[in-house]
């Protein structure tokens, strides 16, 4: 049977972090957890080691893109087939994971993104992500004619080349742009409508209306650099 590792980064979600365990637990109980958690200040560790579960605790706030590779460095290292990218604040539904893990085995595809927007969901999304949502997918469809309807997902299903590679590769800002970089280098990235909840406790990283503004203009950046790259890398 195929190895599957959750890999969850958690800063401070001591009021969601149980609740998300004992559902991926109770629903996708063949796979293995791991908690990365982010040097918490409050009891996050505690509790996932209460449970049972594997936690690997940062010595200081490396922030959420090295926490995900930290995760993803273990999978590499422990010969894991599949990861699934799987949030701490409960937004995430480990039921709907296993239509990512199926739709990657029969599409034989590398990236599988768990998308709230292929079709029409009851997920609320602020009007500045919204925003940021339809430019993102508006320029990968443009430079990489691959349309994905939600670039800023963080529910993702990833194969053993993924793996492999963003072990030893992953930007400080994974979004469209990192969705940009794996599809100029040839990997196959496939959408599957999923369903997700509204976080019901704590404070999200993108909350606010400067946070989100912010992050978009920081990714914008980050595409014209790649886009740039790319350019060059044609050229010879």
């Amino acid at each position: 049977m195929s190895k599957v590792l959750f890999v969850i980064p958690a800063y401070n979600e001591s009021q969601n972090i149980e609740k998300v365990i004992k559902e991926i637990k109770e629903d996708v109980s063949y796979a293995d957890i791991l908690i990365v958690n982010d040097c918490s200040k409050d009891n996050t560790k505690q509790i996932v080691e209460n449970l049972g579960v594997k936690c690997i605790t940062m010595p200081f706030n490396v922030r959420y893109a090295m926490a995900v590779q930290t995760g993803i460095k273990y999978a590499f290292q422990n010969d894991y087939d599949y990861v699934i990218q799987f949030d701490a604040d409960g937004q995430h539904i480990a039921k709907e994971a296993e239509k990512l893990l199926n739709k990657m085995k029969d599409a034989n595809c590398d990236i599988v993104i768990g998308s709230r927007f292929l079709e029409k969901t009851n997920y609320p999304h602020s009007f500045f992500r919204m925003v940021g949502t339809k430019i993102f997918t508006f320029l990968i469809k443009a430079f990489c004619n691959k349309k994905i309807t939600d670039p800023t997902s963080g529910f993702q299903c990833l194969n053993k080349k993924v793996i492999k590679r963003y072990a030893s590769n992953y930007p400080e800002f994974p979004d469209a742009n990192l969705i940009m970089e794996m599809l100029y280098e040839g990997y196959e990235v496939q959408e599957i409508t999923a369903n997700m909840r509204i976080r019901e406790n704590g404070e999200s990283m993108h909350g606010g209306i400067i946070k989100p503004i912010k992050y978009m203009i920081l990714i914008l950046y980050t595409i014209i650099i790649i886009l740039i790259r790319n350019i060059f890398r044609k050229r010879g």
